[in-house]
C-alpha cells in the first residue's frame, strides 16, 4: 500500500498543495514523491515529536500537513503532541503510520502496532482509516484531503485474492452475503479471513455474510447487517481484527448492538493476543496464528459453526 500512497500523493498534490514531511522513513518508496514536491517534501529525521509539533505550526497557517512514518512511530512516540498539538486544535494535519498490525513481524513489539487506531480513535476531532486493499487508498486519501481536521492512515498490504470481485469504495462493504452467519473485519486481515470463507463454503457449503470495515469511530451499523443481527439472534457474529480487544472494533460494534437492544447469541471476538509468554517473536503470520486471526484457525472456527 505504500506504492499506492506515493501514487496517490503525487495526484493529489498536483490538484491542491500540502507539506509533507517524513520521520526519516520510506527510502525505496517515496523517492517520486519528493522529486514531485520539491521543499515541501521535508525530512524531519528521527525527531518524530518535533515534526508532529512542527506540522500542527503549519497547519495552523492554513496549509495542510502529511507526516509519515511506520506506524508505531507515527502514532506512539509523539502521541502528546498528536493530542495536545493537533487534536484538540482540530488542525488539519493528516498521520500516516505504514506497517499496521504485526507487519514487522521479527522486528518485535517496539515496531508492531496492534493498539493504534483504539488509542488514536479516542482522540478528540480524530478519524481513523483502515485501508483493506490497496484500491482502496486513493478514495480514502481523498476523503482525508478534502475533509479539514486530524486523521489517521493506518497501511498495510494488498492481501485479497486477485480473483476477488470487490465493490467500490465505502467505510463498510459487503463482501460476500450468506446465511450461516456474519462476520465484520477491520483492514488488511480481511484477505485471510476471505480465503476462510471461501474454504467452508466449498468443503461444507455454508455460507457467511462477510463485510469489511475501514473508517472509525462507527458511528452506526449499515442498515443490512443491522437487521441481520437484531432479526436473527441465533446467528453467530464474528469480529476480526489485528487489533488488541481494548479500544477496538469488536468493542465499539458492542456498544452499538447494546444500544439497539441486540444480544447475538454467538458472538465472537477475534483479535491481536499480543505477545505469548516465552513465544520469541516471528513473521506477521506467526503472530496471526498466535492471535487465531489467520486463515487456517479462522476457516476451523467457522466449520465448527456450519
Amino acid at each position: 500500500m505504500r506504492n499506492a500512497l506515493c501514487d496517490t500523493l503525487i495526484s493529489l498534490y498536483k490538484q491542491n498543495r500540502f507539506l509533507f514531511m517524513t520521520g526519516d522513513l520510506g527510502f525505496m518508496a517515496l523517492e517520486p514523491l519528493r522529486a514531485i514536491m520539491g521543499g515541501d517534501f521535508v525530512n524531519a529525521g528521527v525527531a518524530e515529536q518535533n515534526m508532529v509539533s512542527a506540522a500542527a505550526g503549519v497547519a495552523h497557517t492554513g496549509l495542510q500537513t502529511w507526516v509519515y512514518s511506520i506506524a508505531p512511530f507515527a502514532y506512539a512516540r509523539p502521541f502528546e503532541q498528536i493530542r495536545n498539538d493537533v487534536c484538540l486544535h482540530d488542525l488539519d494535519v493528516k498521520i500516516v503510520g505504514n506497517g499496521g498490525g504485526y507487519a514487522y513481524g521479527y522486528m518485535g513489539a517496539t515496531h508492531h502496532a496492534i493498539e493504534d487506531y483504539g488509542v488514536m480513535a479516542a482522540l478528540q476531532n480524530m478519524i481513523c482509516h483502515i485501508p483493506a486493499f490497496a484500491g482502496d487508498v486513493l478514495p480514502i486519501a481523498r476523503r482525508m484531503q478534502q475533509t479539514p481536521g486530524p486523521a489517521y492512515l493506518r497501511l498495510g498490504r494488498h492481501e485479497m485474492p486477485v480473483e476477488a470481485v470487490l465493490p467500490d469504495y465505502a467505510p463498510w462493504r459487503e463482501l460476500l452475503s450468506g446465511e450461516s452467519g456474519n462476520i465484520v473485519v477491520v483492514g488488511p486481515v480481511v484477505g485471510q479471513v476471505y480465503q476462510a470463507v471461501q474454504s467452508v463454503m466449498a468443503k461444507k457449503g455454508g455460507s457467511f455474510g462477510l463485510w469489511v470495515l475501514t473508517e472509525l469511530p462507527v458511528p452506526e451499523i449499515p442498515q443490512g447487517l443491522r437487521e441481520s443481527i437484531v432479526q436473527h439472534p441465533e446467528k453467530p457474529l464474528i469480529i476480526v481484527e489485528e487489533h488488541v480487544a481494548h479500544g477496538g472494533v469488536g468493542m465499539a460494534i458492542c456498544h452499538l448492538l447494546a444500544k439497539l437492544g441486540a444480544s447475538p447469541r454467538n458472538f465472537r471476538h477475534l483479535h491481536a493476543a499480543g505477545y505469548l509468554k516465552g513465544s520469541g517473536y516471528g513473521t506477521q503470520q506467526f503472530h496471526r496464528k498466535q492471535s487465531g486471526i489467520d486463515a487456517e484457525s479462522v476457516e476451523l472456527l467457522l466449520g465448527g459453526l456450519v
